[in-house]
């Protein structure tokens, strides 16, 4: 899940934010750090990171904001909300034009102390006189929330540009500290050994060449962490383009790269289906990890095993790696709300989570491009459930604006799913949802809270609007674009 800036906009287009910091009170934190993935402030309820990463920050256009909405019983970001950018105290560097501070992030416990802690993307980050070098930020996580930061140095910025494009945190050697993979315009991984501190330094650090493209700006469109054969090491995807060695003729593809005792290895590699946008858990509940893959393109793109309308691919894992079959879906499988239309974008976007905590990871897929009662791409979510068979063919779930409970109404081009996260915020072992819609308003961007009812998504979400969040309506934030916890 979450596609890079860059990759998702072909042009971006400048935004405004009016606000450095906004915290709503919050009861008193944990005694002790809970060390639950994604849980900044340790209190034992994961939380959840919304970025505007065209966001103004002190009138410097495309500057970008993250804004973390904390956990709690009521559900994310109901009794706090904080917006950080680099004009926030601590965080290094300072908001400047286009640099994109947010458009991508990875959560993880960095230094060990317990907290999560946020690797932050700003790819459009200029490095002295290198135009759009990017840089990564790690924001610390602390009994307060995030506070303060650390630039992520970048080993080789003269070889590349938009370093911090995409981001993505994992064990991948197994030694129980979280590493950092960070993606630039080329096809090389930068791999960071956890044992980061606070003062800049690392485990470590290594390379990892990706079979796709090595075309510069052809690049890594995405990383997907997870462990899928069940060895305690995360695994790892990545999307890219292959073909021809000038980029004339290319087509997306997808690779498993394994973890190992040394980290991530290109050695007994799995080329999977394409599509960009992925997510890694368990669907059937055999204890190995899944891959879904996102395939939005329409039939007849220059992409093998697209569908009208688009589709969504499971590999399932096994010992050996994603070599369990294959399930595919698309809106005219028995089971999936809607129907298969030119446009519709389904599986835009991918996440998987447990919502009714039967053991059984379930998907969620957001198709920004649906069509309803004549309104054209206002969007759609389908919630589809896991089983020890796979995804079930019923009990699934359709979402959208039009949907009683849910904030907001069906507008053109709103894009209701353009971005989704399946994470328990609520503390009850049953995975939550929150949606971006980075279009909705002409840009500006929304976001919705929903909790599991214990069976399925309760449809009376919580909207969260850029006034809540400290962002102005100037300009096209695009508030939603990145969300992840």
């Amino acid at each position: 899940m979450h596609r890079n800036l860059r990759t998702a906009l072909a042009t971006a287009t400048a935004a405004a934010l009016t606000g450095g910091l906004l915290v709503a009170m919050a009861g008193p934190a944990a005694a002790a750090p809970s060390g639950l993935d994604g849980d900044f402030n340790g209190d034992g309820y994961r939380d959840v990171a919304v970025t505007a990463p065209l966001a103004h920050v002190s009138g410097k256009g495309g500057a970008g904001a993250v804004t973390v909405l904390y956990g709690s019983p009521a559900g994310a970001g109901a009794n706090k909300v904080q917006t950080l950018t680099q004009d926030s105290a601590g965080v290094p560097g300072a908001a400047e034009k286009d640099d994109q501070f947010g458009a991508h992030t990875a959560p993880g416990d960095f230094n060990g102390d317990g907290y999560a802690d946020l690797a932050v993307g700003a790819p459009g980050e200029d490095a002295g006189d290198d135009a759009n070098g990017g840089t990564v930020v790690i924001l610390w996580g602390g009994s307060a929330g995030l506070s303060g930061g650390t630039t992520v140095s970048d080993p080789s910025r003269s070889s590349h540009d938009w370093f911090g494009q995409v981001v993505a945190a994992g064990d991948y050697n197994g030694d129980g500290r979280d590493d950092l993979a960070i993606a630039s315009d080329i096809n090389k991984v930068d791999i960071y050994r956890g044992g980061f501190t606070k003062s800049g330094s690392t485990g470590g650090r290594y390379t990892v060449t990706a079979p796709i493209l090595p075309v510069p700006g052809i690049d890594i469109f995405n990383l997907t962490p997870g462990d899928v054969d069940a060895d305690n090491r995360t695994d790892l995807v990545v999307d890219g383009y292959e073909g021809d060695s000038d980029g004339e003729y290319s087509y997306n593809a997808n690779y498993w790269l394994p973890g190992s005792s040394s980290g991530i290895t290109t050695s007994g590699s799995r080329k999977l289906p394409a599509g960009v946008i992925s997510d890694i858990g368990d669907v059937n509940g055999d204890g190995y990890g899944d891959i879904v893959i996102g395939n939005s393109w329409d039939a007849g793109t220059n992409t093998a095993g697209t569908s009208k309308g688009g589709s969504v691919d499971v590999v399932y894992g096994a010992s050996y790696g994603p070599e369990g079959g294959t399930e595919r879906v698309n809106q005219n499988t028995a089971g999936v709300p809607g129907d298969n239309e030119t446009g519709d974008g389904f599986g835009y976007e991918v996440t998987l989570g447990d919502i009714n905590g039967d053991g059984h990871d379930d998907l969620v897929i957001g198709a920004p491009g649906e069509d309803l009662g004549g309104i054209a791409d206002t969007g759609m979510v389908s919630v589809i459930y896991g089983g020890a068979a796979g995804l079930s063919e019923t009990g699934s779930q359709s979402l959208h604006q039009d949907t009683a409970g849910v904030p907001g109404s069906s507008e053109e081009g709103d894009g209701f799913g353009g971005e989704v996260l399946l994470s328990d915020v609520t503390g009850d072992g049953k995975a939550d949802l929150t949606v971006g819609l980075p279009w909705e308003n002409d840009s500006n961007g929304y976001a919705v809270a929903f909790t599991s009812d214990g069976l399925k998504i309760n449809a009376a979400g919580r909207g969260i609007g850029l006034g809540a969040v400290g962002v102005s309506s100037s300009g096209n934030p695009m508030l939603g674009f990145h969300v992840n916890g």
